[in-house]
């Protein structure tokens, strides 16, 4: 009688939060996600964690972003990473190098629509990530590479952050000295931009 008591002494004091099961965001990315040039504890991940923490503790983002990925070889590493962490929702999150390496749209289109089917088939939910080219690539690729995004969004039916980067990538001094990675004084804003995204979905995974 007395363990029941405390129990539900427990409960009422931390309520249901407190025992919910662990769930687990996988973000599969880049060096944007992959705090290129800094300390993983300024990475927009870990910032995502301490946000997550605060406002639903019983999930947590797990980073397997390697600087320099192409969606070929986010495509070969995600079955295993499903299979090892078994997340509920996923954050595809590249193409950035496969554009700057000039490779053809249609390939990546499919590479990113064949990481959204295995990671449903998986059972989790996908948010897919998109990024902007800088304009010297010609018109013609940009205007192609922009769609890759949207295109398969359509075609999966899967929630989609058009640029990651969004909203910030006209400020230079937001960037490092390439141009292309952004600073750690960026990297709240790029949180801010997955946030606006993901927030509805985890409230529609689950309640808190």
């Amino acid at each position: 009688m007395r363990r029941l008591l405390a129990a539900l002494l427990l409960v009422t004091l931390m309520g249901p939060a407190a025992f919910a099961e662990q769930r687990q965001i996988l973000v599969l990315g880049d060096s944007l996600s992959a705090a290129y040039n800094m300390s993983t504890e300024n990475g927009w991940v870990h910032l995502l964690n301490e946000r997550l923490s605060e406002t639903a503790p019983h999930w947590k983002a797990l980073n397997v972003s390697i600087s320099g990925e192409i969606t070929r070889g986010g495509l070969s590493r995600l079955p295993r990473a499903m299979d090892e962490h078994e997340p509920d929702l996923v954050i595809i999150a590249l193409g950035g190098n496969d554009g700057l390496q000039g490779l053809p749209p249609a390939e990546i289109e499919r590479n990113l629509q064949a990481m959204v089917e295995t990671a449903r088939e998986a059972g989790a939910e996908v948010l897919l990530a998109g990024v902007r080219m800088p304009p010297n690539y010609g018109a013609a690729y940009l205007e192609r590479f922009e769609q890759v995004f949207a295109s398969v969004a359509d075609n999966t039916d899967v929630a989609l952050l058009p640029g990651i980067l969004d909203g910030f990538d006209h400020r230079p001094e937001l960037f490092m000295d390439d141009r292309i990675h952004p600073t750690e004084e960026a990297q709240p804003l790029i949180l801010d931009n997955v946030w606006r995204k993901l927030e509805a979905m985890l409230e529609n995974r689950e309640t808190f």
